[in-house]
């Protein structure tokens, strides 16, 4: 069960800190900012997508190798 709370945690984190980091780029340099729901929506997946990677990278680091 620890293990179970311990991965959701991990991943929330860094989702969270993904869409934080995410968020200080200037999409409008390279998206048409005149559709605001297809940048956030892009902004939503991107962060998803970084924030799952780098758990599972931390993930792999410590908790899989019984560290």
């Amino acid at each position: 069960m620890s293990f179970f709370i311990l991965n959701i945690g991990i991943h929330l984190l860094c989702f969270i800190a993904s869409f934080w980091a995410l968020s200080s780029l200037r999409f409008d340099r390279f998206c048409d900012v005149r559709k605001p729901a297809k940048v956030q929506c892009l902004l939503l997946l991107l962060s998803l997508a970084l924030g799952y990677l780098v758990a599972q990278f931390l993930l792999a680091l410590s908790v899989y190798n019984g560290l």
